[in-house]
């Protein structure tokens, strides 16, 4: 597709000449429809097909600041257990009709477990994954490989892998979750199956068994050379990513551009297998923008949640800007503008859906100053 936001709402509105005239027989044909469930094109075209995505979604910031004390009381008052499962607090996108959705496709959420306490296993057929913004001495059990759990570490669930989690500690901890949720929800295929009351494995290792067999730089276990669906790593270490980061501007210091734009590094969490999205329905990335550099103006098909790992900066999301802060997290619907300033050195955490739009051939991207 080559057409952008640009060229499809440059097109004058074009009066609708098939709205026939209102008569008698007329409401007696609409009528016929509505006892046959029957609903006429002609009167639903804006809707269904309209110039340029027009997302129920909004643009959103929620703020850590409010968030984190939130989880924390919820900590005090509910418990987690068999039937509620996790507490887990869905951020709820205001134009999604009151439903825990951020978007259409993305769920997120902040979990707060308390000192002492596990959460029991269970799977289901939705992706998902932890990203830590602080703490540790959470190991999170999946299919039975105990996954520690610290600031800055992403960590996956693919769908239907039995996991919990037990807190080792006398601290409280919180983490977001991300997963597909609404997609799986909408397209009616979830599914979903009690575990263990607790967790099968309560060992503390530094390294799971996963990242041991996986996490050499550059090596494949010779035993595992059938391409997966998804990642077969646990968890991507903050100590990596930050390197990757740091790395990229030296590159670029020295005069080896490595970075996507001046200032602003980026790295992807990939599957080794295939060198493709960690899940086929979520894509993770990190960001780092120096004091200063500020990201060229976008649209994309898709939905975008990001996190603010360090730093502050300022946000256009449409026509609003907003400041932001460590732990505060915003969304940004398909297709609407966006720019990220950095005011001191930015983290940002990135997750999207946009490996579904890619898979359907759906995807587009346009970047304002860039050659269309």
């Amino acid at each position: 597709m080559t057409d952008t936001w640009e060229d499809v709402n440059d097109h004058s509105e074009v009066e609708n000449s098939m709205q026939p005239e209102d008569t008698p027989e007329l409401r007696e044909l609409y009528a016929g429809f509505e006892r046959e469930n029957l609903i006429p094109l002609w009167t639903q075209l804006d809707d269904l097909m309209p110039m340029a995505p027009n997302p129920k979604a909004v643009p959103w910031v929620w703020r850590w600041s409010k968030l984190q004390p939130l989880a924390e009381r919820a900590g005090d008052l509910v418990p987690v257990g068999r039937g509620g499962e996790r507490r887990a607090i869905g951020l709820a996108n205001p134009g999604m009709g009151g439903r825990a959705y951020i978007s259409p496709t993305l769920w997120a959420a902040i979990q707060q477990l308390g000192p002492h306490e596990t959460a029991p296993e269970h799977r289901h057929s939705q992706n998902a994954f932890r990203f830590v913004t602080s703490g540790e001495g959470v190991w999170t059990v999946v299919n039975g490989d105990p996954v520690r759990m610290s600031r800055g570490d992403f960590l996956l669930t693919p769908g239907w892998n039995f996991h919990g989690h037990h807190n080792e500690t006398d601290q409280s901890m919180t983490w977001i979750d991300g997963l597909d949720i609404p997609f799986a929800y909408q397209m009616d295929t979830g599914f979903f199956e009690f575990g263990s009351e607790r967790v099968t494995d309560y060992a503390t290792p530094n390294f799971s068994r996963s990242e041991r067999l996986w996490c050499h730089p550059g090596l494949r276990p010779l035993s595992g050379l059938h391409n997966t669906v998804n990642s077969p790593i646990g968890a991507y270490r903050w100590e990596n990513t930050d390197r990757a980061l740091t790395d990229q501007l030296l590159l670029e210091d020295e005069g080896h551009p490595a970075t996507v734009e001046q200032g602003h590094a980026a790295v992807r969490y990939v599957n080794p297998t295939t060198g493709g999205d960690v899940m086929p329905t979520i894509r993770a990335q990190f960001h780092r923008l120096r004091p200063g550099v500020a990201t060229a103006p976008r649209r994309e098909v898709g939905t975008s949640m990001f996190q603010v790992f360090e730093g502050e900066g300022l946000v256009e999301l449409g026509d609003a800007e907003y400041h932001v802060g460590h732990g505060d997290m915003f969304v940004v619907p398909s297709w609407v503008r966006y720019s990220i300033k950095a005011e001191n050195q930015l983290d940002l955490f990135h997750f999207n859906d946009h490996p579904i739009f890619e898979k359907l051939a759906l995807a587009r991207t346009h970047i304002e100053g860039e050659a269309r």
